[in-house]
């Protein structure tokens, strides 16, 4: 005998999740009251996770794919923390590169921009220009060491932007960069 589950029920329990969840199908658990008593096993959560699209395609990192790409490092003032911090993880042009966004943008293509989110929903935007080091001096990484550790608080990974006179666009428990062009 198959379990239906109608959308009203099936909303809520996506709504209940944590941000970067990802929805497993609810597993029917034998009832143990009384007739017609039914429940669902807990929606868990999978591994820290980050996705990248553009135009249809997705890519999605864990936090060992991320690993083992080739890192750079960069040496910011983090002006929150009153600290500087040397940050170590991928261009953020290396990862936007493999789902088909142009590493050396040209003409149009500076209407392109990319939406970085947080598990927590905090968003910032990047235009291309940004990102692409033969356009501007500053690096922007995705960032999975701080000082030579994994990073402990602001999640598995997190957007760090060199060049600005605070953090303001720095994305801790990064889960997202969708990319946009404008019309």
């Amino acid at each position: 005998m198959g379990w239906k589950i109608h959308s009203a029920v099936a909303a809520l329990l996506v709504s209940g999740m944590a941000p970067g969840a990802v929805a497993q199908k609810p597993v029917p658990i034998p009832p143990s009251g009384g007739a017609g008593s039914q429940s669902y096993a807990r929606i868990t959560a999978q591994p820290p996770s980050l996705t990248v699209s553009f135009a249809g395609k997705h890519e999605q990192w864990t936090a060992a794919a991320l690993a083992a790409l080739p890192h750079i490092a960069v040496k910011v003032y983090n002006g929150h923390d009153k600290a500087t911090e040397t940050y170590s993880g991928v261009p953020v042009i290396d990862l936007l590169t493999r789902v088909g966004v142009p590493d050396k943008p040209r003409g149009h293509q500076f209407r392109i921009y990319l939406v970085a989110e947080g598990a927590d929903g905090y968003q910032v935007v990047f235009s291309l220009g940004e990102v692409a080091p033969d356009v501007h001096q500053g690096a922007v990484i995705v960032a999975d060491r701080m000082d030579g550790k994994p990073l402990a608080t602001d999640g598995s990974f997190k957007i760090v932007s060199t060049g600005e006179k605070r953090p303001a666009r720095w994305v801790h428990n990064l889960v997202a960069i969708r990319v946009y062009t404008a019309e």
